[in-house]
């Protein structure tokens, strides 16, 4: 059977797997972590896996699709935080594969969609889906990612978005003071979306009320909202926010809240913006880590209150990606289509 080299090419770290071409869904076979600043380039790392690593005990791919953390335009792909200038054909020929396609790392979960497994989801509101309706994909990690899909004849089409970077717009007057802190305490000009609904914003919105709820410093997170802004090693703020709500803190729960609304709102702009009758998935690192919270009243009244557009939203149903290695699943999904 033909196998497939999916690619989940990070700033930080790049999983590179090879799955088999199985019909009904794609196969892991191996998978390999490397970290992304020890390799001066894609191409050797992947030769690498392929030809010394895990992935030399298995047939060799003839295609590829990689999902890299930044805009792909032309076949090609500049990683924000990382001087690797990728190109699909020299990539193809460098690493001896017929085919190599790079999507973005967001849009790429749009070809994975209509192929993952309940294990692979949970649900966070009930509904009905239409078929020939867009979908919609975001997710709150260390920042906002944003897709779209597509129906057509041919299956799916992604279209990757930077919506995450619209301006945030406050709805109630804690939003607006929090705006206005975050733009004095970061130095910008305006305000974007993921500045608040991330997993980074969540940490934002803590440090906003310790400073103005509990300026004397007493609070139990304040060492800890030092160290996160510091970027001191370890210092998980968000993790740490959340753990305090789920115990009952007050302020971590007022954080939680005023986050899961913002969270929320969001999400029904998005889904108004492309119509997403064909549903709504919630993926990023806060997905599984926070599902209790995306299924409370909080998200979904937020989520719900657009006025007359309000019915429009009542039937989309919402589902949460819970696993982490959806990435590597999806680029290999996408992978498949590219076999002769």
């Amino acid at each position: 059977m033909a196998t497939l080299l999916a690619g989940d090419i990070g700033g930080t770290k790049t999983l590179l797997s090879i799955y088999s071409a199985t019909p009904s869904h794609p196969e892991l076979l191996v998978q390999e972590r490397y970290p992304s600043a020890d390799w001066d380039d894609l191409g050797p790392m992947v030769n690498h896996f392929l030809q010394e690593g895990p992935g030399r005990d298995h047939p060799r791919p003839e295609v590829a699709c990689l999902a890299v953390a930044g805009p792909v335009q032309g076949g090609r792909a500049r990683l924000t935080n990382l001087p690797w200038l990728l190109d699909e054909a020299e990539l193809a020929q460098a690493c001896g594969l017929a085919s190599v396609e790079l999507v973005n790392d967001f849009a790429v979960l749009i070809y994975g969609l209509p192929h993952l497994q309940p294990p692979q989801l949970a649900q966070v509101r009930a509904g009905e889906a239409v078929g020939s309706s867009p979908l919609l994909v975001l997710g709150a990690g260390t920042g906002l990612g944003v897709a779209f899909g597509i129906p057509t004849g041919q299956g799916l089409q992604a279209v990757a978005s930077e919506a995450a970077h619209g301006e945030f717009a406050p709805r109630r007057v804690a939003e607006w003071e929090l705006r206005e802190w975050l733009r004095r305490d970061l130095g910008l000009e305006r305000l974007s979306i993921e500045r608040v609904v991330s997993g980074t914003g969540l940490g934002h919105v803590a440090r906003w009320l310790l400073a103005s709820r509990a300026a004397d410093g007493s609070h139990p997170l304040e060492s800890e909202a030092r160290r996160w802004e510091a970027g001191g090693g370890g210092a998980d703020l968000p993790a740490a926010v959340a753990a305090a709500a789920a115990h009952g803190d007050p302020l971590a729960r007022e954080a939680l809240e005023l986050w899961l609304a913002a969270y929320g709102s969001v999400t029904g702009d998005l889904a108004l913006a492309c119509l997403s009758r064909g549903g709504i998935w919630l993926a990023g690192g806060t997905a599984a880590k926070l599902l209790d919270g995306l299924r409370s009243a909080t998200f979904s009244q937020a989520f719900l209150d657009k006025g007359r557009l309000a019915p429009t939203l009542t039937g989309i149903p919402i589902k949460a990606i819970t696993d982490p290695a959806v990435g590597s699943f999806s680029a290999a999904c996408r992978a498949r289509t590219l076999l002769g």
